[in-house]
């Protein structure tokens, strides 16, 4: 931290929070909802960061399910989280998330945000996914505009560079930068919400130790002030190193149209040298995000979707076999344009078409006669019924005989980073003893302890509803904290 020593302008506030996506921004309206005065400092030109790109939040025991007569137990959620993360996440935070979850919707609702459970994630999961079209950039706004309402400083186009501290090492401000000149913001508590570290490769390559350049990003490129300006004040870690990959085979260079196939279970899906590396059924809505661990053991972080003319027709006529998420194609949809799509793609270097094995063979990098195994391999596990490879379901084992050839090159992409400050329940950030720095939180993504090595998608929604519940969490500790003051 930075002793408050330089003569240069000074604005003071009692909570200054970093950040003005949704976990700034929910702390900050949640923090004057309790009478704390506050200033939120946003680096961009415009508030909402990465969660205005969200689209759905988790949610427990909310008003909106119970309308809907959908039983979404706390209690069972808190127990799903926890096994499907190994108890390798600390289940007070989790728990403090899950059960603020149902009141957060609530707390929007009365806001104006009109929320449903969409029936496609009602088939298939307990119901956790809350939603309305355009959510994560309307919520954002009209938080921001509360804020503004209320008279709150938004300074926008302001870096935060250091956190400071007086003689005795007690937090009480940060330094920012703007418009050329440094203003230093005293404040007895501060709240870190700066959205993770995704653009800056330097620290991905630190701490993530599969990052792959070829793994792109979808979300902010936020440089990791948060989490710089916490280790410096003496932050320990947890959670370094977890990116919130998506989708696992996203065309690369082709239109998200190509999703409709290229997760297609009776293609088959090959690395770079032309071997299969997994069941290619396993992925449906909710494992979407664990396939990506199978994705980036293969070189480069790529790999490669092959289909041939009849199953192209088949996705044509009846869609795809499967559904991956709300904004793409469920089963039964036709897809007409699939042409198209795939013809953009081959102009953009990331399909290939071809009636020669060979030919597409040498358009991946492998060598021809393991590509040519590999698919006569194949064909015959399906004229068996029978994978004595990886056990795909018999239903989705269609040989692939019908030229000509389709090879998408796929990689996966990431929303950002999770995890790196170590925090509790309270969202207080913890020094290298597990001891609460006074004054001190963080939240959202920057924040570790709460997300294990996979995003688990069966609490669907949950980066988001981190982002808005620990935020609020936040921004009550900190006002309560400040009064005491």
């Amino acid at each position: 931290m930075k002793s408050e020593t330089q003569n240069i302008e000074t604005l003071e506030t009692q909570i200054a929070i970093i950040g003005g996506g949704g976990a700034g921004l929910s702390a900050a309206v949640t923090a004057v909802g309790k009478g704390a005065d506050v200033i939120l400092l946003e680096k961009g030109r415009q508030t909402g960061g990465t969660s205005a790109m969200a689209q759905g939040l988790f949610g427990a025991e909310s008003p909106t399910q119970k309308r809907m007569k959908i039983d979404a137990s706390r209690d069972e959620l808190f127990k799903t989280a926890m096994k499907f993360a190994r108890w390798s996440i600390n289940p007070r935070i989790i728990r403090a998330f899950i059960d603020k979850s149902g009141d957060t919707i609530r707390w929007l609702e009365e806001k104006g945000i009109n929320l449903d459970v969409p029936r496609y994630y009602i088939n298939q999961n307990p119901t956790v996914w809350h939603t309305e079209h355009g959510m994560g950039a309307k919520l954002t706004k009209l938080l921001t505009k509360e804020l503004e309402d209320a008279g709150v400083s938004v300074l926008r186009q302001t870096r935060a560079k250091e956190l400071l501290t007086d003689s005795n090492g007690k937090l009480v401000g940060v330094l920012v930068t703007t418009k050329g000149r440094e203003i230093k913001i005293k404040a007895n508590s501060v709240v870190i919400a700066t959205g993770g570290y995704a653009g800056n490769k330097r620290l991905l390559k630190k701490y993530c130790p599969y990052y792959n350049e070829n793994i792109s990003l979808i979300g902010l490129p936020n440089k990791g002030d948060g989490l710089l300006m916490a280790l410096k004040a003496g932050a320990a870690t947890e959670g370094l190193g977890m990116i919130q990959a998506e989708a696992a085979l996203h065309v690369v260079g082709g239109p998200k149209e190509l999703l409709a196939c290229s997760m297609e279970p009776e293609a088959i899906w090959v690395n770079g040298r032309g071997e299969r590396y997994m069941d290619e059924s396993v992925p449906t809505l909710f494992d979407v995000f664990t396939c990506n661990q199978a994705v980036i053991r293969q070189p480069d972080c790529t790999t490669y979707t092959i289909l041939d003319e009849g199953l192209v027709q088949y996705v044509v006529k009846n869609g795809p076999e499967k559904t991956y998420g709300p904004e793409w194609w469920g089963p039964g949809v036709p897809q007409p344009d699939l042409a198209k799509s795939l013809q953009s793609g081959v102009e953009k270097g990331g399909v290939k078409v071809s009636s020669s094995w060979n030919e597409i063979a040498r358009w991946i990098g492998a060598d021809p006669e393991v590509l040519k195994s590999t698919i006569e391999e194949y064909n015959s596990f399906c004229d068996k019924a029978h994978d004595e490879i990886f056990a795909k379901d018999r239903k989705y084992l269609i040989p692939l005989r019908n030229p000509p050839y389709y090879a998408l090159k796929c990689h996966p992409v990431f929303i950002g980073t999770i995890g790196g400050i170590r925090i509790n329940h309270r969202m207080e950030v913890l020094d290298k003893r597990d001891k609460p720095i006074s004054g001190l939180y963080a939240v959202g993504v920057d924040a570790g302890g709460w997300e294990p090595e996979t995003y688990d998608a069966i609490l669907s929604g949950s980066t988001f509803g981190f982002g808005i519940n620990s935020g609020r969490i936040a921004g009550e500790n900190a006002a309560e904290y400040v009064s005491k003051k």
